[in-house]
């Protein structure tokens, strides 16, 4: 019995799926590198950081490192502010964005593209020219150092409309015109139907606010003077000039302050992975 040939298109695919696969393979290789370097540096004895030559594990695993880490600076309220302001900042994100974008997408009212348009052109003004006057708004409203401060400007956001808004244009209109038969209100629509489904797009808005607010370091550094209300970035910008040059401690303060993003990525990523395919080239 003959072997059933194999067509030249078909190995192409073969092998360009195994060229893929390699190509995803070292690149997760070089993103994952840098943490754990990171992590073996938090282990090390102060003494083996510089060792020369460079070794992955120390003479002995130094577990403590975390908890001088910890106690050395007020790490502990680093962390909540962090919490505090990620965690209300991205649900005032993902509220005022799904609403905007409800009103881009499923309104019908004049000037609507010209007016998104507009508002999706202030993606191109860099953050930086906007510290100065931000900054004097929020000292002449007395917000300086206070949560406040450190969220509400952040809370509109025109990639948030966007991404929600190429979603909602996905999703046939004939659901919510069967809601509004029924005797819905836009805003019932809204709740009940449109951000039920909306819920893969919402969750990817959610990891990528989450982690912005949570990595901010250039806004909190000059609206935040007061040691009580800085988030852990500028926690371990002071780590690294209390400690001098005991690295360890500080990647020790680094690998904790990963933890929480990590979490938000591991428990949203079902969401975050189909919000990208369905949001990111949707519309109509």
């Amino acid at each position: 019995m003959s072997a059933i040939p194999v067509s030249g298109h078909v190995v192409r695919r073969r092998i360009g799926g195994w060229v893929s696969q390699a190509l995803v393979i070292v690149a997760a290789v070089i993103t994952i590198i840098p943490f754990i370097w990171m992590l073996s540096t938090a282990l090390k004895p102060s003494a083996e950081v510089f060792a020369d030559p460079p070794v992955l594990i120390g003479s002995s695993v130094e577990w403590g490192n975390f908890a001088k880490a910890w106690n050395y600076l007020p790490f502990g309220r680093f962390m909540l502010n962090g919490l505090i302001v990620a965690g209300i900042g991205t649900i005032l994100v993902v509220f005022t964005s799904a609403m905007a974008a409800y009103a881009f997408s499923r309104l019908k009212w004049r000037g609507r593209d010209g007016v998104f348009l507009i508002y999706l052109g202030t993606l191109m003004v860099p953050q930086e020219v906007l510290i100065v006057p931000m900054f004097i708004l929020m000292r002449n409203l007395g917000w300086v150092n206070s949560y406040q401060a450190l969220i509400i400007p952040w809370a509109f956001t025109a990639f948030g409309t966007f991404l929600l808004r190429q979603f909602f244009l996905t999703l046939p209109d004939e659901l919510e015109e069967a809601s509004r038969i029924d005797g819905a209100s836009r805003w019932t629509s809204f709740t009940r139907i449109i951000l039920p489904l909306a819920t893969p797009a919402l969750g990817t808005l959610a990891v990528f606010t989450f982690i912005g607010y949570w990595n901010s370091f250039l806004w909190p550094l000059l609206i935040v003077s007061d040691v009580n209300m800085a988030t852990v970035p500028l926690g371990l910008n002071m780590f690294l000039g209390q400690t001098g040059n005991q690295w360890n401690l500080l990647m020790a303060a680094s690998t904790i302050s990963v933890i929480p993003s990590a979490i938000i990525v591991i428990a949203l990523q079902r969401y975050l992975v189909s919000g990208i395919a369905l949001s990111g080239m949707g519309g109509r």
